[in-house]
């Protein structure tokens, strides 16, 4: 279904609810750019640094379409899914039954989740919804439930610290949405929604909170005017 959430009057703050999720697929794709290709860099990252039946946790998985796009590249991947999001996960499942693809869904906040041992962890646009104060513990189980030589990719929308130049990044991104057929309306709108749920860091205060972490090493492997994606290393 089409993206048209944001052409009615704002009734409440953006959440991941029914109306969202039957939309979801297109308004990421249209909202995000370069999601496709991104998803894509991410895979192929993911084949190069796993072996033989790695394991794979998606954190904040939506509706799967990142999963199923690991399952189409390596049949051998053991893959989970964690998002909070009934009608997401109802998606992500029905998706995945289509496929054949054999995934392990868990629906749980990630305050809550009870992680375990993984190859690969993947956060994409997902950190940026936890509230400032619990995002560093969040990152730190992330790295504690690592495998050895395991791996972290996350992809975030970013704040730059300058202010002329996150002046002008914020006019090409909206330039880019109404491109992708969004009216002035509709980015406002949602843009409202959004206040104070998403809050984004810089990219330096992202690559801080990894190293905290325990990361050995982190690299920015994308970015696009005010989105990244870093890969982290245990």
């Amino acid at each position: 279904m089409k993206d048209e959430i944001f052409k009615k009057p704002l009734e409440k703050q953006f959440e991941f609810d029914k109306s969202v999720a039957s939309v979801f697929d297109d308004m990421v794709s249209r909202s995000v750019p370069f999601y496709t290709q991104n998803l894509k860099l991410i895979v192929e990252l993911i084949d190069h640094f796993t072996s033989q039946n790695a394991k794979i946790c998606d954190l904040g998985c939506s509706t799967a379409t990142l999963l199923l796009a690991l399952y189409e590249k390596r049949k051998d991947l053991l893959l989970s899914g964690v998002d909070d999001a009934k009608a997401m996960l109802e998606i992500a499942k029905s998706k995945c039954q289509a496929f054949g693809a054999k995934v392990e869904f868990h629906q749980k906040n990630l305050d809550d989740f009870e992680f375990f041992a993984n190859d690969v962890f993947i956060a994409t646009y997902t950190l940026q919804f936890i509230r400032p104060p619990k995002r560093q513990e969040l990152v730190d189980k992330i790295y504690q439930n690592l495998n050895k030589n395991g791996v972290f990719i996350l992809s975030e929308k970013i704040l730059y610290e300058d202010v002329k130049i996150a002046k002008k990044m914020i006019q090409i991104y909206e330039q880019y949405k109404l491109e992708q057929g969004y009216s002035k309306l509709e980015i406002s709108t949602k843009r409202e929604a959004l206040e104070n749920v998403l809050i984004p860091y810089t990219q330096n205060e992202n690559i801080t909170m990894l190293k905290k972490a325990g990361f050995s090493k982190v690299e920015s492997v994308f970015k696009w005017v005010n989105f990244e994606t870093f890969i982290a290393f245990k």
